[in-house]
């Protein structure tokens, strides 16, 4: 089969994703090694039986709902490639807000102390360690698995001022903070049926919380104080619902310089606030 009816073929079986033209020619990109203007322009270009079989299996697990990240182990953020896993979550664009509000808002010249809650492949911590050589990240995580992966990760990007280590939230932590970021379970249950397919391949323990999906964040919020220096700085990322709830949460436990910062869909998406006094 040539390229030309290889992707119309594959387009009318994608059409329940957003973009199947799209996917199929990335899925077509992946397996064959031909760029895109290639695809384009030798469209009459025979696939060989071993691309056939192997692109359409890919085909078929995607049709079932199965995001690309992981279908081919990989996910960029922040113009990293990591690996991902069944037992990470896959970053996501929006995500980077909170990169960018420490790296944009926050992080000065002197050796800054970052804390990752929840770190799960890495992304958010490698991409602070990689963009800022002054600082050093320690990315925590319940999940060994998930450890794993951020470790070959950064033994991958070459990036060395940071470790992984395990701890369930706080559990394990046992020093000060300038900076704690956490990108932490934050979906109800209530909403679990309005999600796409494609998310209920991913590990459900990072996505889903109690207290309509308040219940980590404010796990989160309540200790993180214990472990901020003063003047430090909490980030967290929550749903597009949730900002004033979240706002509450500081308050109640006494944070400072409260600011919520929009996705780039225009959706409130993180809050900051800072630790200015010594109190419980």
């Amino acid at each position: 089969m040539n390229i030309l009816k290889w992707l119309n073929k594959t387009i009318k079986i994608l059409s329940c994703v957003d973009n199947p033209k799209y996917e199929a020619e990335f899925l077509l990109t992946y397996v064959s090694g031909y760029n895109r203007s290639f695809i384009i322009t030798s469209d009459r270009v025979e696939l060989s039986q071993k691309q056939y079989q192997y692109l359409n299996y890919l085909v078929y697990r995607r049709s079932l709902g199965e995001p690309i990240a992981y279908i081919i182990g990989e996910k960029e953020f922040w113009s990293l490639s990591l690996r991902v896993s069944y037992d990470t979550l896959i970053p996501r664009p929006d995500t980077e807000i909170l990169v960018e509000q420490v790296l944009f808002k926050i992080i000065n010249n002197k050796s800054t102390l970052i804390l990752d809650l929840g770190t799960g492949c890495g992304a958010i911590a490698l991409a602070l360690a990689k963009s800022c050589v002054n600082c050093y990240v320690i990315g925590v995580d319940k999940s060994k698995k998930a450890l794993d992966i951020a470790r070959i990760n950064a033994l991958q990007l070459k990036i060395k001022n940071v470790s992984f280590l395990f701890s369930n939230w706080f559990s394990h932590i046992n020093k000060k903070f300038d900076i704690i970021v956490s990108n932490p379970p934050y979906i109800s249950k209530k909403e679990i049926t309005l999600l796409k397919k494609d998310i209920f391949f991913e590990p459900f323990d990072a996505l889903i919380s109690d207290k309509n999906g308040l219940s980590d964040i404010e796990n989160i919020i309540q200790q993180a104080k214990k472990y901020l220096f003063i003047g430090g700085w909490l980030l967290i990322e929550h749903g597009w619902q949730q900002k004033i709830q979240v706002q509450s949460l500081f308050k109640k436990y006494n944070f400072f310089e409260i600011e919520s910062y929009q996705d780039y869909g225009g959706n409130d998406r993180v809050t900051i606030g800072r630790h200015l006094i010594n109190k419980n």
